[in-house]
C-alpha cells in the first residue's frame, strides 16, 4: 500500500460524508494497519505531538477574546463609531459594513464571528433603509474575510505552527493587505452608490466626525505617547501604565464609542513588535483585555454569561484542535511515503517560474476553499505545498496571507462556505440567493487576492521593518 493508498483511502472517505478530520485520522489509521511497516502506537504519539506545540496555545485564547468581544456589547460601539465616521457619504451604511468589520477583525479574527456578531446588526439596519437585502448580503459577507486577515488571526496561528513560521511576522503582514482590502470594498460601496443612486444615511456632523476622528488618533497616539515616554527616561513598564490611565481618563471624560476597541489590535501588535510578549502570550493579554472591558470598563458581561462563553470556547477549541491532530499523523505518513516529494517533482516539471506556481496554487485553494474550511485546508495543505515554495523562493509569509485570503474566499463559496449559511440564516434569503448576492462581490476580494500574490511588498514591507 503506497501514498496513492493513503490519498485514495482519505478521498474515499471524504466522499463518503465524513468530516475532514476523521477522514484524515482515519486514513491514516487503515493505512498504518494494512501496511504493517509503523508501529500501531505511532498514530496516537504523531496525533499527540502535533497538538503539544507552545504556539498552539494561542488558540484557546484568541477564540476566547473573540467570543468575549462579540458578547460584551462591542459591536453597538463600533456600529456607531463607523456610522459618525463614514456614515454621511453616499452608500452610507455599505461604508460603514466594511469599516465595521475592520475594526471588528482587530478583535475576532474570525470571518464566522464578524459575519454572525456584526452582520446580524449590518444587514438588519441595512434593510431598514431601503438597501435591497441582496446588496446588504453582498457587501456584508465581502467584508467579513477581512477578519482573519487584520491581526489577530486564528488561520495565521495554524500555519505560523504548520510551516514553522513567526506568527509575529504574519500578524504584521496583514496589517497592510487588510487595510487595502477595506479601501478597495469602500471603493465598490462607492460605485454601486452612484450607479444605483443611494443616498447618505446619516446626517453630515461635524461634531460627530471630529468625535470619530479624535477617537481614531487618540488610538493611535497610544503607542507614540509610550515612545515619547519612553524617550525622556521613562522606564518602559510606568511609560506603558501612565500612557493607559491617561487613555482610560480621556475615554471616560469624552464618552468614546470606540476607543478601547480600536486600541485591542494596537495592544496586540505592539507588544509583540516592542518585545513585551510572544503571540502566544499576546493572546493571553487579548482575553485578559477582553474580560477587563466586558466585566469592569463597559459591565456588559455576567458571569453567567461568561460561564457560557467559556464552554463555547471549550468547544471550538476542541473541534480546532482535533483537526490540527489529525493533520499531524496524515501529514506525516505523507512526507514518509514520498507524497510531498512526488507533487513537488510533477509541479515542478511543470514550471519552474513561482510566479506560474502562484496562479497554480490560487487556482488549487480557491477550489479546496469551497469543500473544507480554513483549519483543516491549512493543516492538508501546508505539509504539500510548503516545500515547493521553498524550492521555488516563494517567501513563507508572503505565502501564508496568498493562502489564508484564497480559504477565506472560499467560505463565500458553495456547496460548503460557512459564511453563506450564517448571512443566510440571519437575512432569511435562501441559500441560492444568498449565492448570487455574493457573486459580485468576488470581484474586488481577486483583485486583491491579484494584488497580494503579484506584488510582495505590500505583504512583507512591515515586518522587514520589525524582523
Amino acid at each position: 500500500m503506497t501514498g496513492a493508498g493513503l490519498m485514495g483511502g482519505f478521498l474515499a472517505l471524504m466522499a463518503g460524508g465524513v468530516p475532514v478530520a476523521i477522514a484524515m485520522a482515519g486514513a491514516s489509521l487503515i493505512y498504518v494497519m494494512a501496511t504493517g511497516n509503523v508501529p500501531d502506537f505511532v498514530v496516537i504519539h504523531r496525533m499527540y505531538g502535533g497538538v503539544d506545540s507552545f504556539p498552539l496555545l494561542a488558540v484557546p485564547f484568541f477564540i476566547f477574546a473573540g467570543n468575549l468581544m462579540n458578547s460584551a456589547g462591542i459591536t453597538n460601539r463600533i456600529y456607531n463609531f463607523a456610522l459618525a465616521l463614514v456614515g454621511w457619504m453616499k452608500g452610507g451604511l455599505g461604508h460603514v459594513n466594511v469599516v465595521g468589520s475592520m475594526v471588528f477583525a482587530g478583535m475576532s479574527g474570525t470571518a464566522i464571528a464578524d459575519a454572525a456578531g456584526l452582520g446580524t446588526i449590518e444587514i438588519k439596519a441595512m434593510k431598514d433603509h431601503g438597501y435591497s437585502t441582496e446588496f446588504a448580503v453582498g457587501v456584508t459577507a465581502a467584508s467579513a474575510t477581512v477578519g482573519p486577515i487584520i491581526p489577530p488571526s486564528l488561520p495565521f496561528v495554524i500555519y505560523g505552527m504548520m510551516a514553522s513560521v513567526s506568527i509575529g511576522q504574519l500578524f504584521l503582514a496583514g496589517v497592510i493587505p487588510g487595510i487595502m482590502m477595506g479601501a478597495i470594498m469602500m471603493l465598490t460601496v462607492a460605485y454601486f452608490a452612484h450607479t444605483r443612486n443611494y443616498g447618505r444615511d446619516a446626517k453630515f456632523s461635524l461634531p460627530k466626525l471630529v468625535k470619530a476622528g479624535g477617537e481614531v488618533v487618540i488610538t493611535l497616539a497610544f503607542p507614540f505617547g509610550i515612545w515619547l515616554l519612553a524617550q525622556a527616561g521613562v522606564s518602559p513598564k510606568y511609560a506603558i501604565v501612565a500612557a493607559f490611565v491617561g487613555l482610560l481618563a480621556l475615554d471616560r471624560l469624552f464618552r468614546f464609542d470606540a476607543v478601547m476597541a480600536l486600541l485591542s489590535p494596537i495592544l496586540l501588535v505592539g507588544g509583540m513588535t516592542m518585545g513585551i510578549f510572544t503571540p502566544t502570550e499576546g493572546a493571553v493579554a487579548a482575553s485578559a483585555w477582553a474580560m477587563f472591558l466586558g466585566l469592569v470598563w463597559y459591565r456588559s458581561l455576567t458571569w453567567r454569561m461568561l460561564a457560557k462563553i467559556t464552554m463555547d470556547t471549550i468547544e471550538t477549541t476542541a473541534a480546532v484542535l482535533f483537526i490540527v491532530a489529525a493533520a499531524s499523523i496524515f501529514g506525516w505518513l505523507l512526507t514518509v511515503t514520498r507524497v510531498t516529494d512526488e507533487v513537488a517533482a510533477w509541479v515542478l516539471a511543470f514550471t519552474n517560474e513561482k510566479w506560474v506556481f502562484l496562479l497554480l496554487v490560487n487556482a488549487l485553494m480557491l477550489f479546496v476553499g469551497c469543500f473544507l474550511e480554513p483549519v483543516a485546508a491549512i493543516t492538508l495543505l501546508v505539509p504539500i505545498l510548503v516545500p515547493i515554495c521553498l524550492k521555488l523562493g516563494v517567501d513563507l509569509v508572503h505565502f501564508g496571507l496568498i493562502m489564508v485570503l484564497n480559504l477565506m474566499i472560499g467560505l463565500l463559496h458553495p456547496p460548503m462556505g460557512t459564511v453563506l449559511f450564517v448571512l443566510a440564516r440571519v437575512s432569511r434569503l435562501s441559500f441560492e440567493r444568498t449565492t448570487m448576492a455574493i457573486l459580485p462581490w468576488l470581484v474586488p476580494l481577486f483583485v486583491t487576492l491579484g494584488l497580494i500574490t503579484y506584488v510582495p511588498d505590500i505583504v512583507l514591507w512591515l515586518p522587514r521593518q520589525f524582523f
